[in-house]
C-alpha cells in the first residue's frame, strides 16, 4: 500500500504538532514536511512531492487563499484541504472556487480529519451536501446577477447529458448515486465528470457544484418536482 504524502501548513506550531501527532500515526499517511507560512509552500511542495496539502487559512505573510490559488494553477498540483475555524466563512469559500477540494474545523475529531485527507487523496471532495448549501447561499449578493450571467455563459459549453451530470454533482451526490438516477455505468459518470471539468477549465467537483449554483441551475432543478 502506498501511503498518501501529507503536508502541514499551519502558523501555529502547537496546531501542526498536533496534526503530525494524530495523523502521522496512521499507516496510510506520511507527513512529508510542515510549513509556517503561505510563502513556503510551494518550495516544499517541489521538494517532498506531497499528494495532498492540508492548508490553514490564515496566515501573517502568505495566507491561505493565495497558496492555494498558486498551487492549484500548477501541472500535477497536489489537492488541498482548508484548515478554518469557521463552517462558511467567505475566504473559504474563495478557496473553494480557486481550487480547494474541501475544508476540515480546526475541532473536527481527528478520524475526521483522517478520513478527509484518504478522501481527497481518492479525488472527492470532503463538503456535506448540507455545508455546500451553506457556502453557496453565502455567496449570494448583490453581484449575484453578474454572476449568474458569467456562470450561464460557462455552463453553456455543456451537452444535455453534461448538464445533467453537472447539476447532480452540483447536488452533492456521488458517481454511484448519479450513474443509479441517470440510468448509466459509474464508469460513464466518470468519464462525463473528467469531460465537464476539461471543458469548464475547473479542479473538481467542487468548483462544478458552485459553478452550477451560480448559473441557478439547481434552482431549476428543485423547480421541476411536484
Amino acid at each position: 500500500m502506498t501511503a498518501i504524502r501529507l503536508l502541514l501548513v499551519d502558523d501555529d506550531p502547537l496546531v501542526r504538532a498536533g496534526l503530525s501527532f494524530m495523523l502521522g500515526g496512521a499507516d496510510d499517511v506520511e507527513i512529508v514536511g510542515e510549513a509556517a507560512d503561505g510563502d513556503e509552500v510551494e518550495a516544499l511542495v517541489d521538494r517532498t512531492r506531497p499528494d495532498v496539502v492540508l492548508m490553514d487559512i490564515r496566515m501573517p505573510v502568505v495566507d491561505g487563499l493565495t497558496a492555494t490559488e498558486r498551487l492549484r494553477g500548477r501541472p500535477d498540483a497536489p489537492q488541498v484541504v482548508v484548515l478554518t475555524t469557521f463552517h462558511a466563512d467567505e475566504q473559504v469559500l474563495r478557496a473553494l472556487r480557486v481550487g480547494a477540494a474541501g475544508f476540515v474545523l480546526k475541532d473536527t475529531p481527528p478520524a475526521e480529519i483522517l478520513d478527509a485527507v484518504r478522501k481527497v487523496a481518492a479525488g472527492d471532495p470532503v463538503l456535506s451536501p448540507a455545508v455546500t448549501r451553506r457556502l453557496m447561499e453565502q455567496a449570494a449578493g448583490t453581484a449575484a446577477d453578474t454572476r449568474r450571467t458569467r456562470a450561464r455563459t460557462r455552463v453553456s459549453a455543456l451537452n444535455d447529458r453534461e448538464s445533467e451530470v453537472a447539476v447532480a454533482v452540483g447536488r452533492g451526490m456521488a458517481n454511484a448515486a448519479i450513474a443509479a438516477e441517470l440510468f448509466m455505468s459509474v464508469a460513464t459518470v466518470k468519464t462525463h465528470v473528467s469531460r465537464i471539468l476539461a471543458k469548464l477549465d475547473l479542479n473538481n467537483r467542487v468548483q462544478v457544484a458552485l459553478l452550477v449554483y451560480d448559473a441557478g441551475l439547481l434552482d431549476e432543478d428543485g423547480e421541476d418536482g411536484p
